[in-house]
């Protein structure tokens, strides 16, 4: 899989996401100084809550631009299977029961899910348990990470 596009299609994500919601912000801003959404008395609350939606899109804009901000300077390291995992790392894990998973370690948006070469590409942060289960790691390395006290095992398949 060529990383240069994944990388892009991560940017194009992120330029979407970013872009809606600068638009639901801006729809929630009007909501909230609408004059017909001034309240008459304490129990009509329409314009304080869509000013709460306005802010809280707006700081998650504010945080995507950040990661597109990232992600448009990130300087990607080539691996091969005798590396060691680190950041702009692609890598294949594969759980004990059987589930395979690919995963990009990128600076920021942890969670987002990329489709590209007809694969499913996950990106994860090292602040991540998982990112941070794999720092470091070769292929073959076994991988444990414990979440909500339930502990999971995954073998390093491959790097790149």
């Amino acid at each position: 899989m060529n990383k240069s596009s994944l990388v892009q299609a991560i940017i194009e994500q992120l330029n979407c996401d970013y872009l809606s919601l600068l638009h639901a912000a801006q729809a929630a801003h009007l909501t909230a100084t609408d004059p017909e959404n001034s309240p008459d008395n304490k129990y009509e609350t329409l314009a304080l809550e869509s000013s709460y939606i306005a802010q809280g899109q707006a700081n998650r804009a504010v945080e995507i631009r950040l990661a597109l901000d990232l992600y448009r300077q990130l300087s990607l390291r080539h691996f091969n299977n005798n590396d060691c995992v680190y950041m702009t790392a692609l890598v294949d894990i594969e759980s004990t029961n059987g589930c395979r998973r690919r995963l990009f370690l990128g600076p920021a948006a942890g969670g987002l899910k990329i489709v590209i070469e007809n694969s499913t590409v996950v990106v994860m942060t090292p602040d991540s348990p998982l990112g941070r289960g794999l720092l470091g790691k070769e292929v073959g390395d076994t991988i444990e990470i414990v979440v909500d006290n339930v502990l999971t095992e995954y073998e390093l398949l491959s790097l790149s």
